[in-house]
């Protein structure tokens, strides 16, 4: 299982984490989905790219993510419409023993069905079940 090199997020993970104080929190490089620029004076230095557009994002991401190593994808509406353009190659989730009354939908609204095959990869944790999927490619 090769490593994370970048991560994309969406501006509302970036804005509700604070940007995790300019550290990604997985890879050595972070891509951020918005339409709007980096915030001014957040943290000049971080290794954060702020790109307009799913497809330009994972393009960034790519550019700056070497062979040997993933491109990881945040869950939500960015996550939705990497599906949407047939970017996703694997799933991975986290299942914690926690329900919740209300929230938003895994991969945001996803307009058509995707098939994941079994998992290839099942690890219990404490209290935590790991589990990645391979996403069907559809003709």
């Amino acid at each position: 299982m090769a490593r994370i090199g970048t991560l994309v997020v969406g501006r509302h993970v970036f804005d509700m984490t604070d940007g995790w104080e300019g550290v990604p929190p997985a890879g050595e490089q972070l891509v951020v989905v918005s339409h709007r620029p980096r915030p001014a004076g957040w943290h000049p230095d971080a290794p954060f790219h702020f790109v307009d557009g799913v497809a330009r994002a994972l393009d960034k991401a790519r550019e700056l993510t070497g062979e040997d190593r993933d491109i990881g994808v945040a869950a939500g509406d960015v996550g939705g419409q990497a599906f949407a353009l047939g970017l996703v190659d694997e799933v991975a989730m986290d299942v914690v023993p926690v329900v919740f009354g209300s929230g938003k939908r895994y991969f945001g609204s996803v307009g058509t069905r995707h098939l994941l095959d079994d998992p290839h990869v099942v690890i219990r944790g404490d209290r935590v079940l790991h589990l990645r999927y391979r996403v069907r490619k559809q003709p």
